[in-house]
């Protein structure tokens, strides 16, 4: 019951995060909320550097025992956003080539020559 707080939190990043995923943003809009996140990401990275005792205060506050704890739970959430996004952009990436692709091949198609052709 003490970790209530710390199953809640994760709950909402990994809805949040799951939230991302099906309805990405784009645009200006999204690369503002994409430029928050890793400018918060790194204020907290740097904090968390700069006064280690204050990961393990906030540990405890969640209902965590140790701070690296805190820290394995934040890099779980971390790494599968970055997982799940790369994933997306490469997906998108190749319908991209694949549509690049097909209109060279529409425009510019490749025919054998008559030599090349009778030769088979």
């Amino acid at each position: 019951m003490n970790q209530i707080l710390i199953k809640l939190v994760l709950i909402v990043a990994f809805g949040l995060l799951a939230l991302y995923l099906i309805a990405p943003l784009s645009g200006q809009r999204g690369l503002a909320i994409r430029k928050l996140v890793y400018a918060l990401l790194f204020a907290g990275a740097a904090l968390a550097v700069l006064f280690p005792s204050w990961i393990s205060a906030l540990a405890q506050l969640l209902g965590i025992g140790r701070g690296t704890d805190l820290l394995l739970y934040s890099l779980i959430v971390v790494f599968l956003g970055v997982s799940f996004s790369l994933r997306r952009r490469i997906k998108m990436q190749e319908v991209a080539i694949t549509q690049l692709a097909r209109s060279i091949a529409v425009d510019k198609p490749r025919f054998p020559r008559s030599s090349d052709a009778a030769g088979r």
